[in-house]
């Protein structure tokens, strides 16, 4: 994994309570902070297959769908195709 480097500004105040309850937690502010964002992108890609979930849900709710017996013949006839090329023809 490729390391970079983030520059923020804060209160001074801020950053000495910070590190300190960092310290109480036996840990430093750059592993919380690393911590927050992992949780942050977690939580929002978690959000996003929510929505996704909840889409597609309501889409096959309305009717929305493609049938079993439509995708097997669109696979069928990838299928068909694949082995064509696999084959040199």
């Amino acid at each position: 994994m490729t390391q970079a480097t983030l520059n923020l500004r804060l209160d001074a105040e801020l950053k000495a309570d910070f590190l300190e309850a960092a310290k109480a937690m036996d840990r430093n502010g750059s592993q919380l902070i690393r911590d927050f964002m992992r949780e942050t992108v977690q939580r929002q890609h978690d959000a996003w297959f929510r929505e996704q979930v909840q889409a597609g849900m309501a889409q096959a709710d309305r009717g929305d769908v493609i049938s079993g017996e439509s995708v097997e013949a669109s696979a069928a006839a990838w299928r068909a195709q694949a082995t064509k090329k696999l084959a040199g023809r």
